[in-house]
C-alpha cells in the first residue's frame, strides 16, 4: 500500500473510532478531542475570562440568569434520565454569570459553563426571552457542538495538508489552495455550523418548554433579534448562522412539538 493510501486508510480508521452519540438526535458525530481533554480546557479559559472582564452579581439581572440556567440544567437533566443517558450530566459544572458588557450576546462552553452579556437583556425582555437565549446555548454544549467544530477543523486542515503533498505541482498546488480554502467552508464549514444552530434551536425549544416557559416567546425573541440588527445580515449561504427569517418559521413550527413534550414531564402550563 503506498504511502499516502495508508494516511487516508489510517484516518478514515481514526474517524471510525472517533465518534460520539448526539443524545438528541441519536446521529454519530466526530468526536477527536475527547470531553476529559475539552472541558478541563474550557474550565480554564471560563475562568480567565471571568478575571478579564466585569461580573456583575447580586442585582435582579444577575440572579434571573442564574435561575433561569438552573431551571434549564433540571429541564435536560429530566430529558437525558427519561431517554436512556443517566449520568451524562455527571462531567458538567453549570455555572452563570452576567458580564457588564453592550455586545449582544450570550454563550455556553462546553461543560456547562455559561455567561450572559448586559447587552443581550433588552432583548430578551424578560425571564422567557432569557430561557429561550439559555435553552439554545446550552444545547450547544449538550450536543457537544463545541466538540464537533473543533473535530471538523481537524478533518479541513487535515485534508489541506494531504492535497498539498499529493499535489507536486506548484500551480496546481496553489489552485487547490485557492479553491479548497473557499470551497471547504463555503461548502463544508458553514453549513455544518447553520446545522448546529438549528439543532439548538429545536433542543433548546424542549428544554424550555420542560422548564415551564412558553416555546413560542423564542420566536418573539428571534423577530426583536432581526428588528436589532436593522436587516443587517450577510446571505445565509455565507452565514454561520441561519436567517433570522428561517429561525422565525422553524421555530414557529417546532413549538407546538416542544409543548407536547414537555407535557410528557407532567408540565402543562408556560409562562410567556
Amino acid at each position: 500500500m503506498k504511502f499516502k493510501n495508508k494516511i487516508v486508510a489510517f484516518g478514515a480508521v481514526l474517524l471510525f473510532l472517533s465518534c460520539a452519540t448526539n443524545p438528541f438526535t441519536g446521529k454519530k458525530t466526530m468526536a477527536l478531542v475527547p470531553n476529559s481533554q475539552l472541558f478541563p480546557t474550557a474550565f480554564q479559559q471560563y475562568n480567565q475570562f471571568l478575571t478579564e472582564n466585569k461580573v456583575i452579581k447580586g442585582t435582579a439581572d444577575a440572579q434571573m440568569v442564574t435561575k433561569v440556567g438552573q431551571k434549564i440544567a433540571v429541564a435536560a437533566e429530566r430529558w437525558l434520565n427519561a431517554n436512556g443517558y443517566q449520568g451524562y450530566l455527571n462531567d458538567y459544572k453549570w455555572e452563570y454569570n452576567l458580564v457588564d458588557d453592550k455586545t449582544v450576546n450570550a454563550w455556553c462552553m462546553p461543560g456547562g459553563k455559561i455567561v450572559f452579556y448586559t447587552g443581550i437583556l433588552p432583548i430578551a425582555n424578560g425571564e422567557a426571552g432569557i430561557a429561550a437565549i439559555m435553552g439554545h446555548e446550552v444545547s450547544h454544549a449538550l450536543a457537544n457542538h463545541g466538540q464537533q467544530r473543533m473535530s471538523a477543523a481537524y478533518v479541513q486542515q487535515g485534508l489541506a495538508i494531504a492535497g498539498n503533498v499529493a499535489i507536486k505541482n506548484d500551480q496546481d498546488r496553489n489552485a487547490f489552495n485557492q479553491y479548497y480554502g473557499v470551497g471547504s467552508n463555503v461548502l463544508g464549514m458553514l453549513p455544518f455550523s447553520r446545522s448546529h444552530e438549528s439543532e439548538a434551536d429545536e433542543i433548546g425549544l424542549y428544554l424550555m418548554a420542560i422548564a415551564g416557559y412558553n416555546p413560542m416567546e423564542a420566536a418573539e425573541l428571534w423577530k426583536r433579534m432581526s428588528a436589532q440588527s436593522g436587516g443587517q445580515a450577510p446571505p445565509e449561504f455565507l452565514s454561520t448562522h441561519p436567517s433570522n427569517e428561517s429561525r422565525i418559521k422553524n421555530i414557529t413550527e417546532l413549538a407546538p412539538k416542544a409543548i407536547a413534550e414537555a407535557k410528557k414531564f407532567g408540565v402543562t402550563t408556560f409562562k410567556d
